[in-house]
C-alpha cells in the first residue's frame, strides 16, 4: 500500500484565492508522487477573528454552543474552496467537515478534547483513490453538536487524523520556515532548528511559541506521530520533531520564547486552611481555564490570611474572573487583583539538565537590563520568567544573545562562561 501523509495548512496558507492554489498544487504534487494525501485546513486568514466579531456585535456573551456552529464554518469554506482547485488540476478531491471526518469530542464547547477519530470514510475515501480534504479545529461531540478545537486546533486535528490511519508523516504548514531558536520578528539573527525533541517542543508550544499548538505535541507524542514543520512558500525542509529515543545532540540552549498573552490573577486575603486552593483551582479547571506559574505566599504569623497569583491566558481572563467571583464570598478572599499587562519569556533546552549555571546566567541577563523579574516557574529543561509585557522583546533578544543561538553552529554543551572557541 502506498504510503499516507497528512498535511495540515494554516490560515495565512490558504488566505486567499492564489494561497489555495499554491496549497492544492502541493496537495496535488504529493498524489503525484504516489502517496495517499489527507489534507486538514484552517480557517481563511482572519476569518476566525472575523466571526467572532459577528458574534459579539449581537451579544455581549455569545452562547457557547452557538459560537462552535459559527466558528466552524470559517474551515469548512477554505476546504472547499480547496477542494475546487484541486479538482481542476485534474483530481478528484472530496471535502470533510470534522463530523463527517469521524473525529469526536468531548462536550467542552470552544476547548473540545479529541476523544476518538472514526476515520472509516477517510479510508473508503482513499481507497477509492481520493484526496481527502477535513475541515481542521472542529468535531462532534459525544451529544452530537458541532464542537471547536479552541486556537490552533487544526494542528490537533491533523495529528489525530495522522495518527488514526497510520501516516507516514504529518506535514504542519505555516508561514514561517520551521521552529526557530526565536521568534525571527523579534530576533532577525534566530536560526531554523533542523530538528528538536518531543519534550523540548512541548516546552517551547507551553511557553508561548505559536509554530505548533501544546495539545498535538502532546498527542503526536503520545501516539508516535512524526512531525514536520515547513513553510507554505518554499520547498526547503523545515524542523522535525522527533522522539527522545532517537538519536539526537542536544545543545545547551535550543531556543527563546515569549508570549504576551498572558494575565495575572492576584487573590489577596486568602483563608490559611486546608481546602482554600483546592476550591480555588476546582473552580477554575470547571470554567475550563488553563493556569500557568503559580505562587502563592505564606502568611507568617499562623491564623494570618495568604497571598495566591497564578496566570492564565489573556483570553481567559474573563471566564476565570466570573468562575472566581461566586467563591470570593465563600471562602472569605478579601479582593481579587487582575493584571493584564504581563509577558512571558522562556529558554528552553534538554542541554540544560547537565549544566549547573543557567538560571543564574539568566538572571543576570535580564538584571543588566534593568528587566525586573516578578515571578519564575522552572521544569528541568525549562526557566520560566513573568515581567512586564513591554520588556518582553528586549528580554528576548538579551536572552538569545547571552546564550549565543545566533551562531552558526551553536556549540554542544558548552559549560556555562566558557567562551566560544
Amino acid at each position: 500500500m502506498p504510503d499516507t501523509i497528512v498535511m495540515k495548512f494554516g490560515g495565512t496558507s490558504v488566505a486567499d484565492a492564489e494561497r489555495i492554489k499554491r496549497a492544492a498544487s502541493r496537495i496535488v504534487k504529493q498524489r503525484e508522487a504516489g502517496r495517499r494525501v489527507v489534507a486538514v485546513l484552517s480557517a481563511r486568514g482572519k476569518t476566525t477573528d472575523e466571526l467572532i466579531a459577528m458574534a459579539e456585535e449581537v451579544s455581549p456573551r455569545p452562547d457557547p454552543r452557538e459560537m462552535d456552529m459559527l466558528l466552524s464554518t470559517g474551515e469548512r469554506i477554505s476546504c472547499a474552496l480547496c477542494a475546487m482547485a484541486i479538482n481542476d488540476l485534474g483530481h478528484r478531491a472530496i471535502s470533510l467537515t470534522g463530523s463527517q471526518a469521524g473525529i469526536v469530542t468531548d462536550t467542552s464547547h470552544t476547548k473540545a478534547r479529541i476523544i476518538d477519530v472514526r476515520a472509516d470514510r477517510i479510508r473508503q475515501a482513499l481507497d477509492d483513490d481520493l484526496i481527502v480534504l477535513v475541515a481542521g479545529f472542529q468535531g462532534v461531540s459525544t451529544s452530537r453538536d458541532v464542537t471547536t478545537l479552541g486556537r490552533g486546533g487544526s494542528d490537533t486535528t491533523a495529528v489525530a487524523l495522522a495518527a488514526a490511519i497510520g501516516a507516514e508523516v504529518c506535514e504542519i504548514y505555516t508561514d514561517v520556515a520551521g521552529v526557530f531558536s526565536a521568534d525571527p520578528r523579534v530576533v532577525p539573527t534566530a536560526r531554523k532548528l533542523p530538528q528538536v525533541s518531543f519534550e523540548e517542543m512541548l516546552e517551547m508550544a507551553a511557553s508561548g511559541a505559536k509554530v505548533l499548538q501544546l495539545r498535538s505535541v502532546e498527542y503526536a507524542r503520545t501516539h508516535g506521530v512524526r512531525l514536520h514543520c515547513r513553510s507554505s512558500f518554499e520547498e526547503s525542509p523545515g524542523t522535525v520533531v522527533i522522539g527522545e529515543d532517537e538519536t539526537m545532540e542536544h545543545p545547551l540552549i535550543t531556543a527563546v520564547t515569549h508570549s504576551t498573552e498572558e494575565a495575572r490573577i492576584t487573590l489577596t486575603g486568602v483563608p490559611d486552611r486546608p481546602g482554600v486552593a483546592a476550591a480555588i483551582f476546582r473552580a477554575l479547571a470547571d470554567a475550563n481555564c488553563n493556569v500557568d506559574t503559580i505562587i502563592q505566599n505564606e502568611p507568617r504569623e499562623e491564623g494570618r490570611d495568604a497571598e495566591v497569583s497564578f496566570t492564565i491566558a489573556s483570553e481567559d481572563l474573563r471566564a476565570a474572573e466570573r468562575a472566581l467571583e461566586p467563591i470570593r464570598a465563600e471562602l472569605g478572599i478579601a479582593a481579587i487583583d487582575t493584571d493584564p499587562e504581563i509577558g512571558k519569556v522562556s529558554i528552553i533546552g534538554a542541554g540544560m539538565r547537565s549544566h549547573p549555571g543557567v538560571a543564574a546566567q539568566v538572571f543576570e541577563t535580564l538584571a543588566t537590563r534593568e528587566i525586573n523579574i516578578e515571578m519564575i516557574s522552572t521544569s528541568p529543561i525549562k526557566i520560566s520568567c513573568v515581567i512586564r509585557s513591554e520588556a518582553v522583546p528586549e528580554a528576548v533578544q538579551a536572552l538569545h544573545e547571552a546564550f549565543e543561538l545566533s551562531l552558526a553552529e551553536v556549540q554542544r554543551e558548552r559549560p556555562i562562561g566558557q567562551e566560544a572557541r
